[in-house]
């Protein structure tokens, strides 16, 4: 088994995930599920996008609706209508035709958490082939072309759960409001 498929929930999406409460989410290329259920327990309708039927049979569930699409097929046509999603979830998967869709299937408040790998990362193994590794600002383009605010963004190396380099977004739709966005309400505060 891939050491991708047993993965701890991403600390950057436990981190902007709590900017939804309610609505329904996307968990795009969810593979074993470790962020669907993590957004299902907290109430939210999700639905869980994979190639693979086998990783999706254990999702389906309360708020967990399981939809076996390959949207990197040559007829593959993406399935879901503008303003859907409260929430889209994108961790450890790049196929850039789908930056346009992932944008419009926002709602006009919700929230793209998006996390994979860039470029630098070959120097700890795979993925190593460019066409899956983002270029620098890339995910930061994602955002500008779709119309979305940024929220937070990284770029660089991470240790855990494997060394790594990636960048990291969270954007929210063009009637979020900023003032919503309580960046520290992970953070504990150092006060007497």
């Amino acid at each position: 088994m891939s050491p991708m498929m047993n993965l701890p929930v991403s600390p950057w999406v436990t981190r902007f995930a709590p900017l939804v409460t309610s609505g329904e989410a996307l968990d795009l290329a969810c593979g074993s599920g470790r962020h669907t259920r993590m957004l299902a327990a907290r109430g939210l309708r999700v639905v869980a996008l994979d190639r693979n039927a086998e990783l999706l049979a254990p999702l389906a569930g309360d708020n967990v609706q399981t939809w076996e699409h390959d949207l990197e097929a040559e007829d593959a046509v993406w399935p879901f209508e503008a303003g859907r999603f409260a929430l889209i979830v994108v961790t450890n998967y790049l196929h850039r035709p789908l930056f346009a869709d992932l944008a419009r299937s926002l709602a006009p408040d919700g929230v793209l958490i998006y996390e994979t790998f860039a470029q630098g990362n070959q120097v700890y193994g795979k993925p190593s082939n460019p066409a899956f590794l983002l270029a620098p600002e890339e995910l930061l383009g994602l955002a500008r072309e779709g119309g979305l605010q940024v929220l937070a963004y990284e770029d660089g190396h991470v240790d855990r759960p494997m060394p790594a380099q990636v960048q990291r977004l969270c954007a929210a739709g063009p009637a979020f409001l900023k003032t919503e966005a309580k960046l520290d309400h992970n953070l504990v505060a150092n006060e007497p």
